[in-house]
């Protein structure tokens, strides 16, 4: 049986496929259209599961979609009526419900076959959100909770999985919303871009969280798994909020009040200086959030008992908080899979069908990351032919070393020589981030690489981190939990003794957001981690993703085009090395 499961019409849309309930392939549109957050119909993202499985249109027995804008209808019309500034609203949610219901024409129209009717199945967001993370899960029971900005008229939705079969336990509806909450003071801060909440999380540790009880003021815990907005601060329940087109970056308007501006002064513009109290606000505003999650998730273990408990939703991307569960919750396990945000829904979506509504047997779980496209030796050959006279240009040697262990070998003596490392190898990693298939790779010993890093490729702001790569069984000897995370979803303590040792994936409070790395999971970049640790003595690398100011980089040439207009040192796509002339200091 093949689902192919589709997320649509909103930032992040992808497309993944399963057969028989084994993961086949999952993309995110944004990695062939070059666009950050693509929104729209993901019609690559389709083409390509459906190519990487071998199947037409035809063979496909489902069509599982992330939304179902039928969904919570009473309780949109009661809104409505009981609040009439959210009139204008009416014709949006319309067209939205018509793109929505419209996804098997799209498909139809994409391979110019009609698309049967009842092989359209749409789950409602939040229900997708919660299949993704525990029906791929390694937990035959566990709490689930999902929270974001909003979903099919959601904001959060917790429950229990039991075997193949999802439970909601308690909902909360529009227009009360924690990831809204977190989007408008990130709005507030001069961080206006889609999905640019990342980097306040990463400014948080610069200040102090001396504002966290005016912030309750916005948004409190309420009690018994709920939370409520003073929407005097907010714009979004009276007035459009989206302006994405229907194929394109995807961007929402400024969703703050006057109000808050009385409250909190007058908001940051873009790029203007960050100053002690912006840095305070940051720091509050991420304090506030890890309180509320904690009381969501304390009351959730109450209801359900449970040792485990699975996250996802655009909240649960928020690592920092991810890396506090332990011990601020009784829960001992934690799932997150790589796609937490929107993008996982379509996945969530095919395993709730296949799954909870089927009644299939679930035996399948995610733990690596690697469901995108690969490249083999005959695409990066042409890859390299196209690009002759530009590499030639720039000086540049190319080797092939077929003997892994000598190809990681060579590699991490570039990177030990203080060499900036471009490194893209097999399946294309699924998600945001780069975990060792599109990464870029440099010393994580080197107090100055993190300048180097933004000097020469990634251009961005400088209170942003970069994060740790570690050999899974080394976790314990520098970081102060020692739980396996091969996504990259948590922040853990990085330990006092080894924070010298590592400075340039050390944050100022002293945390990393930490990937473990197996042997069984991704066996070259462990083997590269271990010759790494031979020179220097240190299992970890700095990984960064594979971009600048774009998407992460999908194919070989977008790989060879990013390295010859960057300060990359070396670029290795599968056993090829191409080098730059290194010029060595005088």
């Amino acid at each position: 049986m093949y689902i192919l499961g589709i997320s649509a019409y909103h930032g992040d849309c992808s497309a993944c496929l399963i057969k028989d309930g084994r993961m086949i392939a999952a993309v995110e549109e944004e990695r062939f259209r070059r666009v950050k957050h693509w929104a729209g119909f993901p019609a690559e993202s389709v083409r390509y599961c459906l190519e990487e499985g071998k199947i037409t249109v035809d063979e496909l027995d489902h069509v599982a979609v992330g939304r179902n804008p039928r969904a919570h209808a009473g309780r949109k019309l009661l809104f409505v009526l009981t609040n009439p500034r959210s009139l204008g609203k009416v014709k949006d949610r319309y067209d939205s419900k018509k793109r929505i219901e419209g996804v098997g024409g799209r498909l139809s129209g994409l391979f110019g076959k009609e698309i049967e009717k009842n092989k359209i199945h749409y789950i409602e967001h939040h229900k997708a959100h919660m299949a993704s993370a525990f029906l791929v899960s390694p937990f035959e029971e566990s709490a689930i909770i999902s929270l974001d900005g909003f979903g099919d008229f959601v904001s959060c939705m917790m429950g229990k999985g039991e075997d193949n079969k999802i439970r909601v336990l308690k909902t909360v509806h529009y227009p009360h919303s924690i990831g809204l909450f977190y989007t408008m003071i990130t709005q507030f801060l001069g961080f206006n871009k889609y999905g640019d909440e990342y980097k306040v999380m990463g400014l948080a540790p610069y200040g102090r969280p001396t504002y966290k009880d005016k912030l309750k003021r916005i948004i409190r815990y309420a009690g018994a798994g709920a939370f409520r907005s003073d929407l005097s601060f907010f714009t979004h329940h009276v007035r459009k909020t989206d302006v994405s087109g229907e194929d394109g970056e995807p961007g929402i308007r400024n969703i703050f009040s006057e109000k808050l501006i009385k409250e909190f002064g007058p908001a940051r513009n873009s790029g203007e200086k960050l100053t002690e109290y912006h840095r305070d606000i940051a720091a509050s505003l991420q304090a506030h959030t890890e309180d509320l999650i904690f009381a969501l998730l304390n009351h959730l273990h109450e209801k359900t008992g449970c040792k485990n408990v699975c996250l996802a939703g655009g909240v649960a991307m928020n690592s920092v908080a991810n890396g506090k569960i332990f011990d601020n919750t009784p829960f001992e396990e934690v799932y997150i899979q790589p796609a937490a945000g929107d993008a996982g829904t379509s996945l969530g979506a095919a395993y709730y069908l296949y799954n909870h509504v089927l009644g299939r047997k679930r035996d399948f779980v995610m733990d690596t990351s690697y469901w995108g496209p690969m490249f083999g030796d005959d695409q990066i050959k042409l890859g390299l032919d196209k690009k002759n006279r530009e590499l030639e240009d720039a000086g540049c040697g190319i080797d092939k070393i077929e003997d892994e262990g000598l190809l990681c070998g060579k590699v991490a003596e570039f990177i030990a020589g203080g060499k900036v490392v471009g490194w893209f190898q097999g399946r294309m990693e699924w998600a945001p981030r780069a975990l060792g298939n599109r990464s870029v790779l440099a010393d994580p010993r080197d107090p100055n690489m993190k300048d180097t890093l933004n000097t020469r490729i990634k251009k961005r702001e400088t209170f942003r981190p970069f994060a740790p790569s570690i050999l899974e069984e080394k976790v314990g000897e520098y970081f102060q939990i020692d739980h396996p995370d091969p996504f990259m979803t948590k922040v853990y303590p990085v330990k006092e003794e080894k924070r010298a040792l590592i400075p340039a994936v050390t944050h100022i409070d002293g945390t990393g957001r930490l990937q473990t790395v197996s042997r069984k999971q991704n066996s070259r970049y462990w083997l590269l981690l271990k010759e790494f640790e031979r020179i220097t003595g240190v299992p970890v690398l700095l990984n960064t993703s594979f971009n600048e100011n774009e998407p992460i980089v999908c194919g070989v040439e977008e790989a060879l085009d990013c390295f010859l207009r960057t300060g990359m040192d070396v670029l290795v796509l599968g056993d090829f090395i191409i080098k730059k002339i290194f010029k060595e200091a005088t």
